[in-house]
């Protein structure tokens, strides 16, 4: 018996999940579903395989008025599931152990790991040079899709053996994703959107915790401002040398030599002192000390964009007796799972550099604190919905947010209010703002 029909899950799927599975059988068994972070993106992706196997099986057309382009019956169903990150195949590998789906018909494939079966569950890295797996599976899902970007120039091979079979059925799943900026076109072309369910959404619904925004501006140290002020101007003035203000276009210029390669590479040497700054600045570090001393005993995440910073971080809190763990991507992976094991234990605040912002479950952590200055619409919205998941403990969670008043960090509170769109009344979400 095909292996994914075995899959039972011991609850009922919510009318979005089951909108969501038809809407990606209807759609000739391709699309990507936009879901926000705990509303059960992969319990969708594992219905819609079980689905389609089901039609394989029974060679049935009848649930797709295309289907007749997939029509493969007595055949071994193989899934390829590619996920970004090694933490979340071992979570996938029990989430389908859970749902009934035989040990034996899973294989994971990753690092030494080339265990190919039935369902075979692996990461992005992993298939690069491996690209048959891709074309030897009879259904593909996508996890975190919005990772295949444009700028991701090592995975456009994944795009290049999707379009040799444009009938193989493609799943894509995502949190969020801005449909408009030119760097997801081939997602959006390839895998056009079947359906979406928003932070909003859910919110609305009841799926999700209510999240409550708690604004904290706060202000340079007089050596910080002085700093910050230099390294703008210094960004300016070299912008207008080089006639261009956009990341991407300077980083031409390092390639081409010359005058101009050392004034990019000035530019952005200020760039990421002036990130360095807003990241680590002395005054977020104690306001986030005093909002972790004001929730003793519970779970907190941290979020920031460098490494420095939560060093920094960490042992501001070690001073005020404050016990803490970072997690980043160069902490050994086995190291990071017993941190994970020993937080809310040992130890409450756990600052983290991205690695907790994808895929990785934490719903009973109702908490966020976020540190840092991000434009990145995908990573903000990550980064709430690690806390938002609704729990039978949980109806709402707690967003602070510290930034620096009158700098490009305003940004981030920005984007965390367009993120959770404050302009639907509805929602009843709550902005707080407290100064210090």
């Amino acid at each position: 018996m095909t292996a994914i029909l075995n899959l039972k899950f011991p609850f009922e799927l919510k009318d979005d999940q089951r909108m969501a599975v038809n809407a990606w059988l209807n759609n000739n068994f391709k699309g990507s579903i936009i879901y926000s972070t705990g509303t059960g993106k992969t319990e969708i992706a594992f219905e819609c395989a079980r689905r389609l196997a089901e039609i394989n099986d029974n060679n049935d057309v009848a649930l797709s008025p295309k289907s007749e382009s997939y029509n493969k019956p007595n055949q071994e169903f193989r899934i390829l599931f590619l996920v970004p990150r090694i933490v979340l195949i071992e979570q996938n590998v029990n989430r389908l152990i859970s749902y009934s789906v035989s040990r034996e018909s899973i294989g994971t494939f990753f690092g030494e790991q080339k265990d190919i079966r039935e369902i075979t569950i692996g990461t992005y890295q992993s298939v690069i040079n491996h690209l048959d797996l891709i074309r030897d599976s009879d259904m593909l899902i996508l996890d975190e899709i919005h990772l295949l970007s444009e700028t991701a120039k090592e995975f456009s091979k994944i795009f290049d053996i999707i379009k040799e079979d444009p009938t193989k059925p493609i799943l894509g799943l995502t949190a969020t994703i801005n449909e408009n900026d030119p760097r997801y076109n081939t997602i959006i072309r390839t895998l056009p959107p079947v359906k979406r369910y928003m932070i909003r959404d859910a919110v609305s619904d009841g799926r999700l915790a209510k999240p409550q925004v708690v604004s904290i501006p706060v202000s340079f140290t007089e050596s910080e401002k002085k700093i910050y002020i230099e390294t703008t101007n210094k960004i300016s003035f070299l912008s207008r040398k080089l006639g261009a203000f956009d990341p991407k276009k300077i980083s031409i210029f390092l390639f081409k030599g010359g005058y101009n390669a050392k004034l990019a590479k000035l530019w952005f040497e200020n760039v990421r002192k002036r990130k360095e700054l807003l990241s680590s600045a002395q005054n977020k570090m104690l306001s986030a000390a005093n909002i972790v001393k004001n929730h003793p005993s519970e779970p907190i995440m941290i979020f920031s964009e460098t490494i420095d910073s939560i060093m920094k971080l960490e042992k501001t809190l070690e001073s005020c007796g404050i016990a803490s763990r970072s997690i980043h991507n160069k902490i050994p992976v086995t190291q990071r799972k017993k941190i994970l094991e020993d937080w809310g234990k040992e130890y409450f605040p756990l600052l983290s550099v991205h690695t907790l912002e994808i895929g990785y479950d934490i719903p009973d952590v109702r908490i966020a604190i976020i540190i840092s200055n991000s434009s990145n619409f995908n990573q903000v919205a990550q980064r709430i919905g690690r806390v938002i998941r609704k729990t039978s403990k949980k109806n709402y969670a707690l967003i602070y947010v510290i930034y620096i008043r009158d700098s490009k960090d305003s940004s981030t509170l920005k984007m965390v209010k367009s993120t959770i769109d404050f302009s639907d009344k509805n929602n009843q979400l709550k902005l707080t703002s407290f100064g210090t």
